[in-house]
């Protein structure tokens, strides 16, 4: 079952095309994550998906509706998705618990906040103000937001931007659990580790078209891409490329006693795959 499916999508701003001519099917329980360059259309795409930007022509379908909808049918709409932004700036002197208590008054059929907050890991904190979080427990507080008003379908932007290693794997978690629990999620990032760990699918745009939608481990080809092996001999680094790598581990374990020296066997990572097909070429405009 589809909860987003759009057609021919396009977005103009004068002579720039930020978005042409996309087309996206994302299903029901997917971690759907949308990969592009700055100004590649990306954030147009989405704010149209969510409702905040409109459309120059093409058809788009979000959870049954289209996200252009006005009055009574824009509400409730908005009862069922969740947005995440990139940045957020809700008032600092409020305590995490009053802060999401108050969000929930905007939903219908919101979760219980205290719910919300031990979901997001932030029990211990539920009386501290807003302004006294880090910078991980901020970003929490903002999935808690997201998610408060039970959201069929949530928007990640840039969630773990400026985060630390080990605060970003915890909110891996986090979206794991989020889409365990039934929701669809619509993921950007610039991180491609990212994207490899939590996506189901992903989709390269650049220049206001989606270059190719696939899985990480499929994108751009990379299942079939050559391994490359590396070794020093007499004190060079020798390498061969080769969809055999075995065979060639193979005959330098014959050529040499013990351990090959240096020896590496790696194959094209995602982000060697990205680059590859962006090149150095990315839009303008957002």
């Amino acid at each position: 079952m589809s909860v987003i499916e759009v057609r021919g999508l396009r977005k103009d701003y004068g002579a720039n095309k930020a978005v042409d001519g996309i087309d996206l099917s994302i299903a029901q329980g997917e971690i759907f994550a949308l990969l592009g360059p700055n100004g590649a259309g990306k954030t147009t795409c989405v704010e149209i998906l969510e409702g905040f930007r409109k459309r120059d022509s093409g058809d788009v379908t979000v959870l049954g509706m289209d996200p252009e909808v006005s009055g009574a049918s824009a509400r409730d709409f908005r009862n069922r998705i969740g947005i995440v932004l990139q940045s957020t700036s809700d008032a600092g002197d409020l305590t995490v618990s009053e802060t999401i208590g108050h969000f929930s008054g905007y939903y219908s059929k919101p979760r219980d906040p205290q719910e919300v907050i031990n979901a997001v890991g932030l029990s211990e904190k539920k009386d501290a103000l807003i302004r006294s979080l880090s910078g991980g427990q901020r970003r929490r507080l903002d999935v808690g937001l997201g998610i408060i008003g039970s959201p069929e379908l949530l928007f990640l932007d840039e969630p773990t931007t400026g985060f630390d290693p080990e605060a970003r794997r915890s909110f891996w978690a986090l979206i794991r659990e989020l889409q365990n629990s039934g929701s669809t999620i619509l993921l950007t990032t610039h991180y491609l580790d990212e994207a490899e760990a939590l996506a189901d699918r992903v989709a390269v745009i650049n220049r206001g078209k989606i270059i190719e939608t696939s899985t990480p481990t499929n994108l751009g080809g990379r299942a079939t891409s050559l391994a490359r092996v590396q070794w020093e001999e007499n004190g060079i680094m020798r390498e061969e490329l080769s969809a055999q790598p075995t065979a060639i581990v193979k005959r330098l374990s014959q050529q040499f006693t013990g351990e090959i020296p240096k020896l590496a066997v790696v194959r094209p990572t995602l982000e060697d795959i990205y680059i590859e097909m962006i090149g150095e070429k990315s839009g303008t405009a957002e």
